[in-house]
């Protein structure tokens, strides 16, 4: 096809290839400082012991003098800390910005008095998990009010596929999200190996249960309970967890059972807060809502049933 040129002269209208086009755009907008600074952070978040600016260098393939101004820069800032032993580590700003990110600030937010009752109820800690990076992030807990406690630091990160955390989010997604999930798996320290076609059993079996109940692969003595937390579409988008210690001595606490009773609820309510919904509280409002034109007493006492 010919149009024309402003002189008038007709000139063909050519169609660049798409893979081409990507890559010219890429270069023109490419930031290398930027890239830089993103690349010494996402490689700390896999370092828990820290890394030296050499190591950095030799990793990242690039030259310390190439990356000292960069990594200067990420201290001054508070992205990263150097150690005495000349080593960097990320620091938790990340993860505090992460926090300031409204859905995770809400959820936290909605979960915080939630957690606090079911703590007092069970005598057990507790503490609400998400999907972050291929792995899984603890973003709120809450400690038993018992004098033996075991419990999971705000911040700690935990594999996707060995504990019951991971479980529950991997159970409760469609197909796709869960393959990208699985794709995007990065190991923790002390991450165990695990089966593929183990794994696909568990997650089925966690989903048709509703929860996950395991022994801990990782602290022995102590059994964790997971429930999901849905958002609108019924997917999990966080983990209410108990690692559930049991008292050998004289002091009576509650079961496993009724502990596990306790944890649905509160997920439940949590989940409704987060905006899911079930067929069966669909159902009850329908009733309610079906008996506006009835008896009115009738319907006082089927919303304080509710």
């Amino acid at each position: 096809m010919a149009v024309s040129a402003p002189g008038g002269t007709p000139r063909k209208q050519t169609t660049r290839a798409p893979a081409r086009r990507a890559s010219q755009v890429e270069t023109r907008y490419a930031v290398p400082a930027l890239d830089k600074g993103l690349d010494v952070l996402e490689l700390l978040a896999r370092q828990p012991a820290g890394l030296s600016l050499n190591e950095i260098a030799l990793v990242l393939g690039r030259t310390s003098s190439e990356l000292f101004r960069m990594v200067v820069a990420l201290v001054r800032r508070g992205y990263i800390e150097q150690l005495d032993s000349d080593r960097y580590t990320l620091t938790l700003k990340l993860f505090e910005m992460a926090h300031r990110h409204k859905p995770i600030k809400s959820l936290t937010a909605a979960a915080a008095p939630l957690m606090l009752e079911l703590v007092q109820r069970a005598l057990q800690s507790c503490h609400l998990t998400v999907f972050h990076a291929g792995r899984v992030m603890v973003v709120a807990e809450v400690d038993s009010p018992e004098r033996y406690a075991f419990g999971m630091k705000v911040g700690a990160l935990v594999g996707l596929t060995d504990t019951a955390s991971g479980y529950v989010l991997l159970a409760f997604q469609d197909d796709n999200v869960r393959r990208a999930m699985l794709a995007s798996h990065q190991e923790v320290e002390g991450e165990l190996d695990f089966d593929p076609a183990q794994l696909g059993k568990i997650v089925r079996d966690v989903a048709r249960k509703g929860y996950a109940e395991v022994q801990s692969r990782q602290t022995r003595g102590v059994t964790n309970i997971a429930f999901p937390i849905r958002g609108q579409t019924g997917h999990s988008i966080a983990v209410l967890n108990v690692p559930y210690i049991e008292r050998i001595d004289k002091k009576i606490t509650p079961s496993i059972e009724v502990v596990k009773a306790m944890l649905r609820e509160s997920a439940a309510r949590l989940s409704l807060l987060m905006g899911y919904v079930t067929d069966a509280d669909l159902a009850r409002v329908q009733n309610i809502a079906g008996g506006a034109s009835g008896d009115t007493t009738a319907r006082h006492r089927a919303l304080r049933r509710g």
